[in-house]
C-alpha cells in the first residue's frame, strides 16, 4: 500500500478517509511482519485517524 500522508489525508473528503482507513487496515492485516508494505499501512492507518479526528474537534 502506498503511505497515505497527513497532507494527503488533509485534501480527502471524509467518507473517502473511511474507505482509505479501511483499505490500510486490511493491508496491514495482510502484510507480513516487520515489512515495508505493514509500516507503511500503520502509518497511514495513524495519519488517517489523526485527520480524522482534527475534523471531529471542529474549527
Amino acid at each position: 500500500m502506498k503511505l497515505v500522508t497527513r497532507f494527503e489525508a488533509a485534501s480527502r473528503s471524509t467518507e473517502q478517509l473511511h474507505g482509505l482507513f479501511r483499505e490500510a487496515f486490511n493491508a496491514f492485516s495482510v502484510a507480513p511482519r516487520g515489512s515495508q508494505e505493514r509500516q507503511d499501512a500503520l502509518a497511514s492507518l495513524e495519519n488517517i485517524e489523526a485527520e480524522l479526528a482534527s475534523r471531529m474537534l471542529g474549527p
